[in-house]
């Protein structure tokens, strides 16, 4: 199963966890300090929330998160082929989880696909992560 990521730059991760928990009748995936995500059911949505209150947009970055890392694979096989540039990234620590993951620049802003190897790696439940904020 694969569903688009919408991460976004929040004023206050309390009130923005509170409001898309509403909106979405779920609550987070995962909450650490600073970080919240959401696996949205309906519609398929993986929201994610950085709280950056100096953050200039809104919008942080968009992504497709991915069955497995043979996905990310081909989607960096379908980039390349399609003349994309691709910057690929394996087994990163990233978002609290460790991710297989490529990007490619659009002409609005990066686009990542990932896969998640890790949910809840061992020894980063409080740690900073910062790699998409």
């Amino acid at each position: 199963m694969s569903r688009v990521q919408l991460a976004l730059n929040v004023p206050n991760i309390d009130e923005a966890v509170d409001f898309y928990a509403a909106m979405f009748a779920t609550e987070p995936h995962k909450r650490r300090p600073g970080y919240a995500n959401f696996e949205v059911a309906d519609p398929p949505l993986k929201l994610v929330l950085f709280e950056n209150a100096q953050a200039a947009e809104r919008l942080n970055h968009l992504g497709v998160e991915v069955a497995s890392p043979d996905d990310v694979v081909a989607s960096t096989d379908r980039f390349t082929s399609a003349g994309l540039d691709v910057r690929l990234q394996t087994a990163e620590l990233c978002c609290h989880a460790v991710q297989d993951k490529v990007w490619t620049d659009a002409p609005d802003g990066e686009w990542e696909f990932y896969t998640i190897l890790d949910d809840e790696p061992a020894g980063v439940v409080g740690s900073e992560s910062t790699c998409c904020s």
